[in-house]
């Protein structure tokens, strides 16, 4: 089992909204000024924002860190959030205005850990899920690693900010359930496509995120041909710190005995083989 990552630097801010980039009647990118966190913050990592000023909701929501933002000189100076209009929460970060401050907690959880070239790495992503592979993308780019993403929507107009991959060189795959842009069907059609094609011996690695039914059937997939897997779980976290098991999963541990684990701690980041996945609400 791998190591567990400890976060060098846990802290909690109030955070300026730099920008709020809505991208459609449901999707938006907020931008926070969070420097501090930005800098500690690894693949995959994500924040708990506190979505309102008042009681309601009175919980903070988990959101993965979707970029970390620069100035000139390369220095870390923010982050920004992919996020989709769902609940109360969701729906008062998408109307939120620039100037407002939001409280930011972050960076927690086990992070993504990038594979070196030779070996491949292909992202698989439905939807929201697309939000921790940004930073992931660009962490395995700088090690020289090939990057693949496969990219799945219910219609082109909901493949949110795919050229920021593109613009990256990262080699894009893309499914729509209606047809209307790349493969016709849910992005697992593609991807077991390039797994039949894709050399046995050859090195390879996924990281999958998005709805548990895709995650699920990536993992089977991935098992099927003999690949590594990693998934990113997107669980309802009260806290993100440990304290309300609120995110716990049925996951094995080294001997391969199921147990129930805090994702928010153990995760979100698991070898998809540790997921018992029958036992994991969709």
């Amino acid at each position: 089992m791998a190591q567990v990552y400890t976060s060098p630097m846990l802290v909690d801010v109030d955070a300026a909204v730099i920008a709020n980039t809505r991208l459609s009647e449901d999707y938006s990118v907020l931008a926070l000024a969070a420097p501090a966190i930005a800098a500690a913050a690894r693949p995959g990592q994500f924040v708990m924002l506190k979505t309102s000023r008042g009681m309601d909701p009175l919980l903070r929501r988990p959101f993965s860190i979707f970029e970390i933002l620069r100035d000139a000189g390369g220095a870390p100076t923010g982050l920004t959030i992919f996020n989709k209009r769902i609940g109360t929460g969701t729906s008062l970060l998408y109307d939120i205005e620039a100037g407002t401050h939001v409280q930011c907690l972050g960076p927690l959880g086990q992070p993504f850990e990038p594979i070196d070239p030779p070996a491949q790495a292909w992202m698989v992503a439905g939807g929201v899920g697309l939000a921790p592979f940004v930073t992931l993308a660009e962490a395995l780019l700088a090690r020289g690693t090939q990057v693949s993403l496969f990219y799945g929507a219910r219609r082109a107009r909901d493949l949110h900010k795919i050229e920021i991959f593109e613009q990256l060189g990262v080699r894009v795959i893309a499914s729509t359930e209606d047809g209307s842009r790349g493969a016709h069907g849910r992005i697992t059609v593609p991807l077991e496509e390039q797994l039949t094609r894709t050399d046995a011996d050859s090195a390879l690695r996924i990281y999958a995120c998005g709805p548990t039914p895709m995650m699920r059937a990536v993992a089977l997939l991935a098992a099927s041909y003999g690949r590594a897997c990693d998934v990113s779980l997107e669980q309802v976290m009260g806290c993100g710190l440990g304290g309300c098991y609120s995110c716990v999963v049925l996951a094995r541990d080294g001997r391969g005995i199921p147990h129930h684990t805090r994702s928010c701690i153990d995760g979100p980041v698991f070898d998809a083989t540790r997921i018992v996945w029958d036992a994991l609400a969709h």
